[in-house]
């Protein structure tokens, strides 16, 4: 069974969506965050495929990770880690897709460490 605040959150998504697409020259950032953990992939839409992706279970991040304290903080790193991979893939302005949610906590620390990590959006 859906939560009502998690169908509030699907029907805002299809909204953003369908106004919303990702290019090769400019790529569609988008979050998700679980109860514990975040993900972050940058997509090209066109071609249906993720050019870079992390999250705060993938192995290369987990060294960065330990000197987080709390969610806020993991999320800002996990944005800034996203960053470097995508400067390393030549990318570097996207569209941001905040998936649904509100624009604040986990999902603007991701985007102001995205920010700081040299992406433009």
């Amino acid at each position: 069974m859906i939560k009502r605040n998690e169908n509030s959150r699907l029907r805002s998504k299809v909204k953003i969506r369908k106004k919303m697409s990702g290019t090769t020259e400019k790529p569609r950032f988008t979050v998700y965050r679980s109860l514990n953990n975040i993900y972050v992939q940058i997509i090209d839409d066109t071609s249906g495929k993720t050019i870079v992706s992390a999250s705060s279970l993938s192995k290369d991040v987990k060294e960065e990770l330990k000197n987080a304290k709390g969610k806020i903080a993991k999320s800002k790193v996990i944005g800034n880690v996203v960053a470097k991979k995508a400067l390393e893939q030549k990318i570097s302005t996207v569209v941001f897709d905040r998936n649904g949610y509100r624009y604040h906590g986990r999902i603007q620390a991701v985007a102001d460490g995205a920010r700081e990590g040299g992406l433009k959006f």
